[in-house]
């Protein structure tokens, strides 16, 4: 027989008889020891009720489910989790129903599949209430690409680590928030049900996981800059802007955090370069760019350059149009380097990432990365404006997924940072900066290449700051992915601060 669980409720109030039995219209409570001990009663009995059902169809029964008292931890822990949801939050999460549903009887893989699931289904769900658009002209900086992205539907479209990169770019998800749910989204890929898989999940860890998703995404708040850039934007689509809000708009951008300013300017960029762009919005940005271009890092101007050259090179000829009316705007054609090369690199590099993340990356990597080392060329060299995206991608292949390295692309990798001039190896030694980058290095294997990787470029560094902040990297007692929250690390950076503030 199935006991049934009924929370709250005490056993121990019986009749004046002693026959344990409630006597009529008594009130029987349940003490939460008690209900545990039920619910226990319960898992164990549906346990040995379908065992025995799958045993009788010649099916394996080892390792199939997790044990009891794993699930009870997870069902004694939940509540807790859960309780930062409003009314309106529950109603909707129908993939966390499914969780649960899952761990109580021992599928504790399925039950991670989806709560990934419901984490997924939410982010996409806060993206498309924010500004889509503008979202994926940060997701996808590929133009050809970019051209299928323009509706809450085709979210879909995007890879949940693009879709969770973009989102904490604008600050949709925290920094810390990202590293979080990065880590899941790892597990998720090898440990869950989604894959084949040996590993063996912990109801606490399930329920950490779930209280992680639950803080970090769907009860996250909109920031105050988050808030102030989506209306800007709808206000630059929907309407012609007086110039008395152009100008209170524009007294805004010194307030903005320097990674927001650029994440702006992409967004500008893109909503006025399409060919169904409104006038009205067009006329809005040309008052803007001038206003926000001073607040634009240099790394960011170049690549408003790149993608120009991209677009000639797809023949999108209105679409370059446009994105030189906007360098001219501001005396930019200083970042018209060489557009050709540039345009080739960044294509390889996006290949190369898009590889590097896809499934049978070990045998497609190699291929992707010798058109890399082939634009390259002998001595490694790339305009120098291209130098923090060329270098910072690369240590990010280096340094693998986590989970194995490509064996035939390693050694490709290994050869270009060997070429690394004295700048280049000193941006690689900074690359823990880089949110993306510090996220990897909390796997073991990403660990190991770390120090690879710091053997290679050493020789390369001969400025005594790139010296001091090395030694200081060599000794640092914590993990890689700690290092930027190291206060020695923070003061050296400072040191090397470009005119936006980032390291």
């Amino acid at each position: 027989m199935i006991v049934t669980y009924l929370e709250g409720i005490d056993m121990s109030d019986r009749d004046a008889d002693g026959t344990g039995q409630p006597a009529s219209g008594q009130i029987v409570r349940v003490t939460p020891r008690a209900a545990v001990e039920a619910a226990r009663q319960d898992l164990e009995a549906f346990e040995s009720l379908m065992l025995s059902s799958i045993d009788r169809l010649g099916l394996p029964t080892e390792g199939i489910i997790v044990d009891v008292r794993e699930r009870e931890r997870l069902l004694r822990n939940a509540e807790d989790a859960l309780d930062k949801l409003n009314d309106e939050q529950r109603g909707r999460a129908s993939y966390i129903s499914k969780m649960m549903m899952a761990a109580s009887v021992g599928l504790f893989d399925a039950a991670l599949t989806y709560l990934w699931d419901e984490t997924i289904s939410e982010l996409r769900k806060r993206v498309a209430a924010f500004d889509v658009e503008y979202f994926f002209d940060l997701a996808e900086p590929d133009p050809t690409k970019r051209r299928g992205l323009r509706t809450p539907e085709d979210l879909p479209k995007l890879d949940d680590s693009k879709l969770m990169e973009a989102a904490s770019k604008i600050q949709l998800i925290s920094d810390v928030g990202y590293k979080q749910l990065d880590h899941i989204r790892y597990m998720r890929n090898h440990a869950s049900s989604a894959h084949p898989t040996e590993v063996s999940l912990s109801g606490l860890s399930l329920v950490a996981w779930l209280e992680t998703c639950i803080r970090e995404v769907i009860t996250l708040p909109h920031g105050t800059v988050v808030a102030e850039i989506g209306r800007l934007l709808h206000n630059i689509k929907t309407k012609r802007m007086a110039q008395s809000e152009v100008d209170i708009a524009a007294a805004s951008f010194d307030n903005l955090p320097p990674d927001q300013a650029d994440n702006l300017a992409a967004g500008l960029f893109g909503i006025y370069n399409p060919p169904d762009a409104s006038p009205d919005a067009q006329d809005n940005i040309r008052k803007l760019w001038p206003e926000l271009w001073p607040y634009v890092d240099e790394d960011k101007r170049i690549d408003f350059g790149v993608k120009l050259a991209r677009f000639r090179a797809n023949g999108d000829t209105d679409r370059a149009t446009r994105a030189r009316e906007l360098l001219d705007l501001v005396d930019g054609t200083a970042y018209l380097a060489d557009t050709e090369r540039m345009a080739e690199l960044s294509q390889a590099l996006d290949d190369l990432i898009t590889t590097h993340e896809s499934w049978n990356n070990f045998a497609n990597e190699p291929s992707a990365a010798r058109r890399l080392q082939a634009l390259a060329g002998r001595h490694g060299q790339v305009p120098n404006g291209f130098n923090t995206t060329y270098v910072r991608q690369l240590v990010y292949v280096f340094l693998t997924n986590g989970h194995g390295a490509s064996w035939a692309a390693d050694p490709i990798y290994k050869d270009l940072i060997s070429k690394f001039d004295t700048v280049q190896a000193g941006i690689a030694l900074r690359t823990f900066t880089d949110s993306a980058i510090s996220s990897r290095l909390q796997h073991a294997l990403s660990k190991e290449k770390w120090g690879e990787l710091l053997d290679l470029i050493e020789p390369k560094l001969t400025g005594r700051r790139d010296r001091t902040l090395l030694d200081t990297v060599r000794k640092f007692n914590g993990t890689p992915d700690q290092l930027i929250l190291d206060s020695e690390i923070k003061r050296q950076l400072g040191l090397r601060k470009t005119r936006s503030g980032k390291p």
